[in-house]
């Protein structure tokens, strides 16, 4: 396969013409990604049309793919191969059957259940990768992100390396900016989506992660960006042009490792996923860590 499309996708759980999902595209040259436009799905509809498109490409997406194993056996949810279907398509059938308030209020018994400081389950990757627990309903709500967009994978019939074979001209991986960006400006925030969330802070942080990409960091892979583009990555105070383009590099590191499993650990819980150049080893002092996961 020869990957002519690179994506990046900015997902939203509910999008709209105010707050729609972004996409990057770009391909690879010489070791560089060129990302050529950013384009916009204002609703569920568009944004299957893009993940029908016939192949070959390689996306990174930025919501959770998967729950954590330990929660899953715990509420009873199908987690486990079946007549002929992967737990993770069972798994993401479930949660797609599942009115939102009751996926809701069985998560907030999983927590209310739990002791301080240990509320929420983690997928080992939320915790190499520094991301939100994908069963969280607030601040960030991705686990309502988780079921609206794996869904469509699915019905997509996409190949999502590690949890569901599909077509091998379209390949879906799960991407998270936030780390790219934090690698670069730390803890510093460097978007929102309120209207005073545009501060200069905010902007300065977005012109650093945009410069360090164009040199090649933190991957070791220079983006290439129009000037036009690169101007609305700093200007865009959500962040989402920016992410986008983000999740792109990442895909495109993939893609650069696909006869290593596209940089994926050789084992992968087959629900919960992992996230794209998220360390592979254990984080020390966690329950991971001791599991030796």
């Amino acid at each position: 396969m020869h990957a002519s499309r690179i994506l990046g996708v900015d997902f939203t759980s509910a999008p709209r013409p105010r707050k729609p999902i972004t996409i990057a595209s770009g391909a690879l040259h010489a070791g560089r990604l060129r990302v050529s436009a950013v384009d916009e799905a204002r609703s569920f509809a568009e944004f299957d049309a893009v993940l029908a498109q016939p192949g070959p490409w390689i996306g990174g997406f930025d919501f959770p793919f998967g729950l954590p194993g330990e929660l899953l056996a715990t509420l009873g949810w199908p987690h486990a191969p079946q007549g002929g279907m992967t737990g993770w398509a069972r798994m993401v059938r479930h949660l797609e059957a599942m009115p939102r308030a009751e996926m809701v209020a069985a998560f907030r018994a999983w927590c209310d259940a739990r002791p301080a400081g240990a509320k929420f389950a983690h997928r080992a990757t939320d915790l190499r990768a520094g991301s939100s627990p994908s069963m969280k309903w607030v601040n960030p709500p991705v686990s309502f992100m988780l079921q609206a967009g794996a869904p469509r994978l699915l019905a997509a019939g996409v190949t999502v390396p590690g949890l569901q074979t599909g077509d091998p001209q379209r390949i879906a991986l799960e991407a998270y900016p936030g780390m790219l960006a934090r690698a670069v400006v730390g803890r510093a925030s460097y978007k929102s989506d309120a209207r005073a969330g545009a501060t200069l802070e905010r902007e300065s942080a977005r012109r650093a992660i945009v410069h360090a990409i164009t040199r090649g960091l933190p991957l070791g892979l220079p983006v290439e960006l129009p000037a036009a583009l690169r101007d609305a990555c700093i200007d865009d105070a959500s962040g989402d042009r920016l992410d986008a383009v983000l999740c792109a590099a990442q895909a495109a590191w993939a893609w650069q490792r696909r006869d290593q499993g596209f940089g994926l650990p050789d084992r992968i819980d087959p629900v919960e996923g992992w996230i794209l150049t998220a360390p592979h080893a254990p984080v020390p002092g966690t329950r991971a860590d001791a599991a030796g996961r």
